[in-house]
């Protein structure tokens, strides 16, 4: 699966999935743009063991949208071209569903904007440089969440859920130009998971059909693919799960 000419920028570069999926592009011949927030020391060191040439760590707050407009003309100076964006950056914290209290305003107003309106800040903004290239893609890294209303709060929950029905409209709006695509994975074994409960995580894995938890590679791989391979799909949502959504 070959993306060689491509220019593509990963928001949350710097994040288990989101550093996978900028190795993963690069591999396959991308020039990776590796968005960051907070993070810049990781992206940067992301990016100079990356294979290729022209890579680059870049500021990409998806709650600003004058700093994504900013970056859209700065990629569009220095590069040319966007051929894929994959909004990854989500943010989220582990509060139990029936605990409506500990699930505060200020919480639930960073997640959705983060993981909702982050998204279509960054579609609004490297549109033109997408549509420009005729056959751009978004990829909105999504949850099983979305479907299973199960998963680290419910306010999280409902992001995702907007973000697949966010998909779909966008993938109907920006045709045939710009194809949108959600991936939306299980319980992924990140940095992050793999700190939380030991006993916990192997419920997880006990309650996945494939007994296990999803890789970050297989994530990326899925994004590549949906890029490389899957080229006459828009507006759908493609799990990887190991078959949780079964029950």
């Amino acid at each position: 699966m070959r993306l060689d000419g491509k220019v593509a920028l990963v928001t949350g570069g710097a994040g288990g999935i989101g550093a996978a999926t900028v190795r993963t592009l690069a591999a396959a011949g991308a020039v990776v743009l590796a968005g960051y927030n907070s993070s810049a020391a990781a992206a940067e060191a992301l990016v100079a063991d990356l294979p290729g040439a022209g890579h680059r760590a870049v500021a990409a707050p998806v709650t600003d949208s004058a700093a994504l407009a900013a970056l859209a003309a700065t990629v569009e100076a220095e590069f040319g071209r966007l051929d894929i964006l994959v909004n990854c950056a989500g943010t989220t914290r582990f509060v139990p569903h029936g605990d409506l209290d500990a699930l505060d305003d200020a919480l639930i107003d960073t997640i959705l904007a983060v993981n909702v309106r982050g998204p279509i800040a960054a579609t609004r903004a490297f549109r033109p440089l997408l549509a420009a290239t005729g056959d751009g893609l978004v990829v909105n890294i999504s949850s099983v969440a979305a479907q299973s209303a199960m998963g680290s709060n419910i306010a999280y929950c409902a992001s995702k859920a907007a973000l697949d029905n966010l998909t779909k409209s966008l993938a109907r709006a920006l045709a045939p130009a710009i194809r949108v695509v959600s991936v939306a994975p299980g319980l992924v074994d990140t940095e992050f998971v793999k700190g939380l409960d030991q006993a916990w995580r192997d419920r997880q894995a006990a309650l996945t059909p494939l007994g296990r938890l999803a890789r970050p590679q297989e994530i990326a791989d899925a994004v590549v693919a949906v890029a490389a391979t899957l080229t006459f799909t828009t507006g759908t949502v493609i799990p990887v799960e190991g078959g949780r959504l079964l029950g």
